[in-house]
């Protein structure tokens, strides 16, 4: 007579499959091991980044807001003043001088805020040029060095 087999037999070495599969505590405790070692080795070099990675922001961000000032320049023949702001480069000024040719769909979608939340000083005439484009760092006072350092659209390449 034949016996039919069951087709998962409970008693079959399922005690010995499960030993084998996962990690030992050993082995995790090498993984920590090595994961602290690592972030000893990058998290202080990484650390000083932040500061580098605002002031790179920032310079961009005035590179952008420069060009759509001469884009409006282009446009009408004159700066915004410093009372129109560069408010002036995303809504069409209503104060004088009103820009006969100001783009329809403006020059920006936004004026961008600093990297440190607050909005980009525009003066016209600048100091430096025609027109200054800048921030004043991490402090918000004028002056200052490192991360407290101003930026502005002179200080560009």
């Amino acid at each position: 007579m034949l016996r039919a087999q069951p087709a998962f037999e409970p008693d079959a070495d399922v005690s010995d499959t499960s030993r084998e599969a996962g990690f030992s505590l050993l082995e995790l405790m090498v993984v920590v091991v090595i994961l602290s070692i690592l972030a000893l080795v990058i998290v202080p070099r990484v650390i000083d980044r932040p500061d580098q990675a605002r002031a790179a922001r920032a310079q961009s961000d005035i590179a952008a807001v420069a060009s759509a000032v001469q884009l409006y320049r282009l446009d009408n023949f004159q700066y915004p003043t410093t009372q129109q702001g560069l408010a002036a480069l995303v809504s069409a000024p209503t104060t004088d001088p009103v820009p006969q040719n100001w783009a329809t769909k403006g020059y920006m979608d936004r004026v961008p805020v600093d990297p440190w939340g607050q909005p980009y000083q525009y003066l016209q005439p600048g100091v430096h040029g025609d027109f200054d484009v800048f921030t004043f760092g991490a402090d918000g006072v004028a002056g200052g060095s490192g991360a407290n350092q101003d930026i502005g659209s002179w200080t560009q390449n």
